[in-house]
């Protein structure tokens, strides 16, 4: 080999070497990192977002291997709810998943460009998350589990459970991203099927205490949990309130009924979930989230806890329970 060719050989060896260490970097700084938001403490929430971790294995990121994932709580408080969106956006994840609409319109506040997928109750048009269903037209998108008549029908699935109850009480949380809608929405279907609605509303914690031993001096044997970020985080102390006042429980969604609630009736959550993963996985292929249209989860469910129900002396009607979707004996 002459002198020229020995020395691009050399040129090309070096140039190698040099280029191996990058590629080896750009090869793991593929790995998508995605910060998923909790309201609650995850080792409460976990089990209940697993069909959107499931979901993504089944995409094909599989965690540890093509996809890292970051888990933030909430804590189940409304003062860490900014500092937790600003470190989560901050730190410039691939995607922020964010499990409820208080989460997600954090997140939103704090972050421009970082793409978020959101599952929410509340309408994420009237929320301030997306500019319309069809077209976002922000860096957020996701499922809306809300739909129609679904608090009419709640409030007819509790007549029928609770033959003999004419008035129950409802808890609205001032901080809700649509709290006039939701307060609009709830006693209108309430009086539209004959149950008188005892309403209360709160903007911090502490006055929950209050507001179900109120309920217990007024003689209402049952409440009305509605969408709220400051309780959903804090259930399982809500309903041990609740059982401690002689209050039934009814909620929106099953993880109240898993944690005391005597029934939960609305979205599925789990098919949620399943959905939002979807999302994320068009999103770490390429999609722009601004495109993808919102879509509303029209699977229901309804969930009885006849263990809290027995402990208050309420018996379920047979029929009725034979009805549920699941019941937690």
């Amino acid at each position: 080999m002459d002198r020229p060719m020995r020395r691009r050989a050399l040129l090309a060896a070096i140039g190698a070497g040099l280029a191996a260490p990058r590629l080896l970097f750009a090869q793991a700084a593929k790995t998508p990192r995605v910060v998923v938001l909790f309201a609650g403490d995850p080792d409460e929430d976990e089990p209940l977002v697993r069909p959107f971790f499931e979901q993504m294995t089944r995409f094909g990121w599989v965690e540890g291997k093509n996809i890292a994932y970051e888990r933030q709580s909430g804590k189940g408080t409304r003062d860490y709810l900014a500092t937790m969106a600003s470190l989560a956006a901050d730190s410039a994840p691939d995607l922020i998943y964010a499990t409820t609409a208080s989460l997600a319109k954090a997140v939103l506040a704090e972050t421009e460009t970082v793409p978020v997928v959101f599952a929410t109750n509340s309408d994420p048009v009237s929320a301030g998350l997306v500019n319309s269903f069809a077209r976002p037209g922000r860096n957020a998108s996701g499922t809306y589990q809300s739909a129609g008549d679904v608090d009419l029908r709640r409030f007819q699935l509790v007549r029928e459970a609770i033959p003999q109850l004419k008035r129950m009480g409802a808890v609205f949380d001032r901080g809700a991203s649509d709290y006039q809608r939701l307060r609009s929405a709830h006693e209108k279907a309430a009086q539209s099927v004959g149950i008188e609605l005892v309403s209360a509303e709160f903007t911090n914690f502490e006055a929950i205490a209050r507001i179900l031993a109120n309920f217990k001096r007024s003689r209402l044997i049952a409440a009305e949990i509605t969408p709220s970020y400051a309780l959903i985080g804090r259930r399982s102390e809500v309903a041990t309130l609740a059982s401690l006042n002689g209050i039934a429980l009814v909620a929106h969604r099953i993880e109240w009924a898993e944690a005391g609630a005597v029934m939960s009736y609305g979205a599925d959550v789990s098919a949620s979930h399943r959905r939002a993963a979807s999302f994320a996985d068009r999103i770490l292929k390429g999609a722009k989230v601004s495109e993808l249209a919102v879509e509303r989860v029209t699977n229901f469910e309804l969930a009885v806890n006849n263990r809290a129900a027995e402990a208050l002396g309420l018996h379920i009607p047979k029929a009725f329970l034979q009805r549920a979707d699941r019941i937690i004996a």
